[in-house]
């Protein structure tokens, strides 16, 4: 068997030990050029293969796992922050991804009065819908990957400075150009922050309590549609659609007051497991009088839930890349979960988007009836949310001890080899096709003017089951990318915001041209012939995976040998390679155990 042995010295670079060609050397031979962890690895090696040796080989192997388990049971906890602490990030999370959604709604009840006070088409008013929607699926994709890599606090703070300036500039205008532009700069400040929900659940759950953190962190995204048009209709009715803009300002106001003094930074490329200070624009103002306060004490008591700050996986800040998000979609696992989950969100803009003109024309309901109206769709998204959780994480566990694997609190686990494809769609699989059914269903009730109490039953159900279906395809989106889940988030973001606008625009026309049952009826048959897309992930999704594993570490190690041969080139010096005499190159060092003999090559 082999094993890769690294050691460090203090903060310093791991110093390799290797041989410039691939052959073995004797232990004796690369002892001198060893930092005491490496000699304590290669000792302990050592100490295995002579077990091997005198007792048979099962026996060394549990040895080696025995102590592998050891190792990992001391390693840092994933997040050193408290539940009570995890709470209260998620639900700054869930009230961040609700300024996009509700954003969007809340306007719908002011369309007409719009249209009236500038003068312009409804056509032209509703250009502005769309307008909203395109740039709620671009914008994440440059807020993601700037958040992977600067961190959770600076990007939401652009986000919001982004905001609310625009809800200013919209409460105060008083032109059709101006309300097109502000609309489009508005949607670009609150959209990343629904690709963000993942990232933060991401930064401090691990797999086995995911599926419940992220049921409450997608809430606020999930129940922003239904209360939009609510508070909408009140407002546009009784105080003007201007009210609409000055109280999402003030919404925003009230979550940057206590964002900037209280939510801590998560990203963990920042600060590890929540046990690295921040540093910067990264601070709080309670992290700020912390570490004040923490350099009056003696520093040198540890723990081991602190990381290393050396050994964080820090990104370069560039200019954020769109391109990585698409890079995300083009992937064949990616893409068969990102369209199909695309799919059924789009359902659920095509029924939200048809409720104000077909109630209108089959009820007499005026824009706070309608309104009202959208109850039904947040009280089913707020069920899925407190029952979905729990469920995904039951089925976690239940696989977990299928398989024989134990769950360490806390501690973060290797899906590598576990079948988290299986375990989260066989949820959201059954999920998916009753969205279809109850879609279908909602069509032809108010294809034959239903009872309005059966109608919003249906409602009910519609949205529980599209929301259950979305919270099992985000959560397992951040299983696979758990080290940049915001670009992840933003590659979601994206394909269901295209295909949102794409449903919303046809919906209306479809309606008009073959009547409210058969739109429906093509948009449920439409989502069961794409079905086979969660089939073909939930049966070789874990192979897919590997073969992107795969691919990348292919990549990776073509890049690593470039650098050598670059450095090498560079180097110079007596010796090729710029190695100077007696010193050997860096690189890993593998310890080979075979029966009766111990080698050490690279």
């Amino acid at each position: 068997m082999s094993s890769l042995v690294n050691g460090s010295d203090g903060n310093s670079q791991t110093r390799a030990v290797a041989s410039t060609e691939t052959q073995d050397i004797q232990d004796h031979d690369v002892r001198p050029y060893l930092s005491p962890s490496e000699t304590l690895a290669v000792d302990q090696t050592v100490h295995l293969s002579k077990i091997a040796t005198n007792q048979d080989e099962s026996h060394a192997t549990s040895q080696l796992q025995r102590t592998a388990t050891t190792a990992s049971a001391a390693g840092p906890v994933y997040s050193v922050f408290s539940r009570n602490q995890k709470r209260f990030i998620i639900f700054m999370a869930s009230w961040a991804g609700f300024f996009s959604p509700i954003s969007g709604t809340i306007y719908y009840p002011a369309l007409n009065p719009l249209a009236a006070d500038l003068n312009v088409s409804n056509t032209l008013i509703n250009l502005t819908l769309t307008s909203y929607m395109i740039f709620q699926g671009l914008a994440p994709s440059f807020f993601g990957d700037f958040s992977d890599a600067a961190g959770r606090r600076p990007a939401y703070a652009i986000c919001f400075s982004i905001y609310i300036a625009a809800n200013i500039g919209l409460a105060l205008q008083n032109s059709y150009p101006a309300l097109f532009i502000l609309r489009c700069i508005q949607s670009t400040g609150s959209s990343a922050t629904i690709a963000m929900c993942s990232a933060v659940v991401a930064d401090i759950a691990t797999p086995a309590e995911r599926g419940t953190y992220m049921g409450v962190a997608y809430s606020g995204s999930l129940l922003g549609p239904a209360i939009g048009p609510v508070i909408g209709g009140l407002l546009a009715d009784f105080v003007g659609w201007r009210a609409i803009f000055w109280f999402l300002l003030a919404l925003g106001a009230a979550f940057v007051i206590v964002f900037g003094v209280f939510l801590p930074e998560t990203a963990r490329s920042q600060v590890g497991n929540g046990s690295v200070p921040p540093k910067g624009w990264n601070m709080s103002l309670i992290n700020i009088l912390a570490i004040r306060k923490s350099r009056q004490l003696d520093p040198k008591e540890t723990s081991e839930s602190v990381e290393d700050e050396a050994a964080l996986p820090r990104k370069k800040i560039t200019f954020p890349n769109p391109l990585r998000s698409v890079s995300v979609i083009f992937d064949k696992a990616n893409a068969l979960l990102l369209f199909y989950n695309g799919f059924i969100f789009a359902a659920f803009y095509a029924v939200s988007a048809v409720i104000p003109s077909q109630f209108a024309e089959i009820y007499h309901f005026n824009e706070f009836q309608i309104g009202l109206c959208y109850i039904p769709c947040g009280a089913g998204a707020m069920t899925a949310v407190l029952v979905n959780g729990r469920i995904l994480d039951g089925n976690f566990s239940r696989w977990c001890k299928k398989l024989g694997i134990k769950i360490r609190k806390g501690r973060d686990q290797d899906l590598s080899n576990f079948p988290i494809e299986k375990v989260r769609l066989q949820i959201g699989i059954p999920a998916a096709y009753a969205s279809a059914a109850f879609t279908c269903i909602f069509g032809w009730l108010i294809h034959v003017d239903g009872p309005l109490a059966a109608v919003l039953v249906v409602l009910f159900f519609t949205n529980f089951a599209i929301s259950v279906s979305y919270n099992v395809t985000t959560t397992l989106l951040v299983d696979l990318y758990p080290k940049s889940p915001a670009t992840a988030g933003a590659a979601n973001n994206l394909v269901r915001c295209l295909l949102g606008a794409g449903f919303t625009a046809a919906v209306i026309p479809l309606v008009n041209a073959i009547g409210r049952g058969w739109t429906f009826t093509a948009f449920s048959v439409f989502l069961f012939i794409t079905s086979p897309m969660l089939w073909l992930l939930y049966f070789r999704g874990m192979g897919l995976r590997s073969d992107r594993h795969r691919r990348q570490e292919q990549k990776k190690i073509s890049k690593e040998e470039r650098e050598i041969l670059g450095s090498s080139g560079e180097a110079g010096g007596p010796h090729e390679g710029g190695q100077a005499e007696g010193e050997l190159p860096q690189g890993p060092v593998e310890v080979k155990i075979e029966q009766g003999s111990t080698d050490i090559h690279r």
